[in-house]
């Protein structure tokens, strides 16, 4: 009996501390918590397609693609250029005369996105032909490692936004409030946003292992090694 006398005298002393612990929110955060719609961060990705280009020489795209080391020719090249757009939304603004505060509900709506991507295969390899394949093969696959990052950026940055937001609205003193948000977001939002789509690189310099370009250029029964020979040639 004394064991659950003090099992429930424990629980009382529980549930009380924490209701006390818990802050009372004044008649403003009651009224922008109640009547503002609930915070919504949407973000959403699309690939825009791709074209292909053949009217440069594999020495221009060595040029271009800036590569060194045991890279000496670029064959082919995927030119990727993200896209990250913030769709305007309509803010309801709630002013509090009292405190000299106002609040939004802060709705956030991105895009995330890639240019059309842009494949370069040397002029020098035919349409068609069995090198011009092989190349454009292991192109496709860095565009694809782009096309497979999007998900996972558009789901981290979802889940940063929902962390930072909680669906509460946003405080600032009165006429401030829009442009502290829009600062927030060109100052670590845009950034934060770039940087998890740029890591979508990693997965590029996989594709590039030395191993690749040694299998790129001794396929098609040295179709292409012929073609870099009589390159060479030509210097």
């Amino acid at each position: 009996m004394r064991k659950w006398l003090f099992l429930l005298v424990a629980l009382v002393c529980l549930y009380t501390g924490s209701a006390a612990a818990a802050p009372a929110r004044t008649a403003f955060q009651a009224r922008c918590e109640d009547t503002l719609d609930k915070t919504i961060s949407v973000l959403t990705a699309q690939q825009n397609g791709y074209s292909i280009n053949t009217q440069l020489s594999y020495k221009a795209l060595t040029a271009m693609g800036g590569r060194g080391g045991h890279h000496e020719f670029v064959l082919g090249l995927t030119k990727a250029e993200s896209w990250i757009q913030l769709n305007p939304v309509h803010l309801k603004i709630l002013p509090d005369a009292l405190s000299g505060y106002e609040c939004i509900a802060p709705k956030l709506s991105f895009s995330l996105s890639y240019k059309p991507f842009v494949i370069y295969v040397g002029n020098e390899f035919v349409p068609g032909t069995c090198a011009y394949k092989e190349i454009l093969a292991h192109e496709f696959s860095h565009m694809q490692a782009y096309l497979d990052h999007l998900p996972k950026a558009e789901q981290t940055v979802r889940d940063a936004l929902a962390r930072r937001f909680a669906g509460k609205p946003f405080y600032a003193p009165q006429g401030t409030a829009v442009s502290a948000l829009n600062h927030e977001v060109s100052a670590s939002w845009l950034p934060f946003i770039r940087n998890e789509m740029q890591k979508a690189e990693l997965a590029q310099v996989a594709i590039d292992a030395p191993e690749e370009y040694q299998r790129i250029s001794n396929a098609c029964d040295g179709e292409i090694q012929r073609i870099l020979k009589q390159g060479r040639s030509q210097r």
